[in-house]
């Protein structure tokens, strides 16, 4: 199963960090390249515990939706969603969060697996990763930048 680990380093107090990370509207800025929205579940602001949220976006050049849940949280230093149903055979991502001197250091772990067994895991190596590691960094540039903005 690939996994993504991402470190950021925000200048900005954990708690902002923290609800910025779960903000369906930021999360729906950080994404319009594939032109993502919310259509279903949680639509708009700050996700909570056992909420849902459905995702449309095109991806690959196909338009495709997908159910997360917010399985795990720990306010303000962790949470978790996990896909419901969508494209992929599963995911997690793991969002932790920790005070550093000159704010908060954010850690994304995201595990994923494809469907289709062998040619699944190609596509993962080949393209998927890489993908997906794209679209998580430029998320937290944008978390980075309005967490720091005043």
């Amino acid at each position: 199963m690939p996994k993504i680990e991402l470190f950021t380093e925000i200048h900005a107090p954990i708690e902002k960090v923290f609800d910025l990370s779960r903000s369906i509207d930021l999360h729906i800025e950080s994404t319009k390249q594939t032109g993502e929205h919310a259509i279903a579940g949680r639509t708009s602001g700050l996700i909570e515990l056992g909420e849902t949220v459905t995702w449309r976006a095109r991806h690959f050049g196909i338009w495709q939706s997908l159910t997360s849940k917010i399985t795990d949280y720990n306010y303000p230093t962790f949470f978790a969603d996990e896909m419901m149903s969508g494209a992929f055979k599963s995911f997690r991502h793991e969002h932790h969060f920790l005070v550093v001197d000159n704010g908060t250091l954010m850690r994304d772990v995201f595990a994923f697996e494809s469907p289709f067994g062998i040619l699944g895991r190609l596509f993962n190596w080949l393209i998927l990763t890489k993908y997906m590691t794209k679209l998580l960094l430029e998320r937290n540039r944008v978390i980075k930048l309005v967490a720091e903005s005043n």
